[in-house]
């Protein structure tokens, strides 16, 4: 993602050697919707340039793709026979053929006087090696990572929106809704180890590409085939690079924020981080997991794997990874489809596991019952959830506890909120790229949990709140977690005089389409 020019004024950045030196007492003036022009001889302020446009994809005859797809086929499964062979040499052994497959098809292209340009030849190669693994076409998008979301609406409508906000149409990704489905299913098949399906007794889909990307999709219950695929290109972040090292991620804490929660961690406070969908949950709980020990045991649950990425697995050495599974067949006398395994399940085994944090990629239903009690006999838990503003968690959290049962009950389900939760993080996503601008993507709350209060609602104190350009700044000083900070040593009253002055540490502006008053 591309960041706006960075501001030099002292108001709005302080020292980066001393990140808590109190700024001016002056607030800082809101930034402007254009900004001013800088000499030509200065680089630091000087305006982006323009990304140069995508050079155009080679076009590519797909019954020819399918022809040499067979051909690579074939020869495989004559390789196989016979053989044994590990997945590391049947990789290697595909690759090599898909080379020689393509290679003599452009030959013989070259020699009927129609030479094929080494650009088309290698898309064609990538093709045909998407056709056999079962991605087809779908393996293009997968592999551009200007792309963030993919709407597929039927085999010949796709919708792309990439990386700063630009939408684009592409080409079909399959020659008919019947083969778009067969995509899916292939997909579905290598979902990993838990079994997933895409079928009529099973009509929609939820799974982790291989590339990392969340896919969900329907069919028969809508009109058409419908997919999304949402992609994630931060799998492994942390808090340094959210607080704006890494150029290509937005700012979304600043060095203030990344101190308070980096103690945080350390503390082992349980967290929980909310926001609309997209608005880039699962970017900070990555980062938050990257403050846990290498050596530290814990539980990661999920629907679908998504946010232990390979190079994390590595660096966590003891972490337990559990997925959820879907259920086939017909359903018990509770209703539930045979051999399902819930996230409402795998809670209780975690806690027999011997570790003090459990991290739910995502509470969306009932889990949050048995989540919410975990975290009473636990420290430095973690989940995520959606909530439409940093008000309306609570009454999120109450509404996902009444689903448990008849015997939950809503004062009952925001004590054990007040009880088991120490930070809420609100994290909020502005989106401008209707009126020319881009999305942008911040915390804006941190809310200390203090408990339930006299009239039954789930008490919060403010440490973080939005600042004039509505990104997070100092507040309040926490009250009930202040020891805990203390022990690991962090002082939360150097934010003393930040809350004075009402201005955080952030290290860019925010280039704004809309004028804050």
């Amino acid at each position: 993602m591309r960041f706006e020019p960075v501001s030099t004024d002292p108001r709005r950045q302080p020292p980066e050697t001393d990140p808590v030196t109190p700024p001016s007492a002056t607030p800082p003036s809101v930034t402007s919707v254009t900004p001013p022009l800088a000499p030509a001889n200065d680089r630091h302020h000087a305006p982006p340039v323009a990304p140069a446009p995508r050079p155009p994809r080679p076009r590519v005859d797909f019954q020819v793709v399918r022809d040499l797809r067979r051909q690579l086929s074939e020869r495989l499964a004559l390789w196989q026979r016979g053989r044994e062979f590990s997945h590391d040499e049947e990789d290697t052994e595909r690759a090599r053929l898909a080379v020689a497959v393509v290679s003599e098809y452009a030959d013989s292209v070259r020699r009927a006087g129609t030479p094929m340009p080494a650009d088309e030849e290698r898309h064609l190669l990538d093709q045909v090696t998407a056709e056999l693994v079962g991605l087809g076409r779908l393996q293009t998008l997968l592999v551009d990572e200007t792309i963030e979301e993919v709407h597929i609406l039927g085999c010949d409508q796709v919708r792309i929106t990439r990386h700063g906000g630009g939408i684009d149409w592409s080409e079909p990704i399959a020659d008919s809704d019947a083969e778009l489905v067969e995509i899916l299913q292939a997909a579905a098949r290598r979902a990993g180890a838990t079994e997933r399906s895409l079928s009529t007794s099973k009509p929609t889909l939820d799974l982790q590409l291989p590339d990392g990307s969340r896919l969900a999709a329907v069919f028969l219950v809508s009109h058409r085939p419908y997919a999304v695929i949402r992609k994630h290109n931060t799998l492994d972040v942390s808090l340094d690079d959210i607080a704006g090292s890494r150029p290509d991620l937005d700012e979304m804490v600043d060095p203030l924020l990344r101190d308070f929660l980096r103690a945080s961690m350390r503390a082992g406070l349980n967290i929980m981080v909310a926001g609309l969908a997209g608005a880039g949950k699962t970017t900070v709980i990555r980062a938050l997991m990257n403050e846990i020990p290498p050596d530290e045991p814990y539980v990661l649950l999920e629907e679908s794997r998504e946010l232990l990425p390979a190079r994390r697995k590595a660096r966590h050495r003891a972490v337990m990874s559990f997925e959820a599974r879907e259920g086939h067949g017909e359903r018990g006398l509770d209703g539930r489809p045979a051999g399902e395994v819930t996230i409402a399940d795998l809670i209780p085994v975690s806690l027999r596991m011997g570790v003090l944090r459990i991290i739910v990629g995502e509470v969306r239903s009932r889990e949050i019952v048995p989540m919410l009690q975990a975290m009473t006999t636990s420290r430095g838990s973690m989940c995520t959830i959606h909530a439409r503003t940093p008000a309306g968690v609570g009454e999120r959290i109450v509404e996902l506890a009444l689903a448990h049962g008849r015997e939950m009950t809503v004062d009952q389900a925001r004590r054990m909120a007040g009880n088991a939760l120490d930070l809420i993080v609100y994290v909020t996503v502005e989106d401008e790229t209707a009126i020319g601008g881009r999305k942008h993507r911040f915390v804006s709350h941190v809310e200390e949990v203090i408990g339930a209060g006299d009239a039954g609602r789930i008490t919060t104190t403010t440490v973080f709140g939005p600042g004039p350009d509505g990104r997070a700044v100092p507040r309040h000083l926490p009250e009930r977690v202040r020891d805990q900070l203390l022990r690991v040593g962090y002082d939360a009253r150097l934010l003393s005089r930040w809350i004075e002055a009402g201005t955080g540490a952030w290290r860019r502006p925010r280039q704004t389409r809309l004028a804050r008053r």
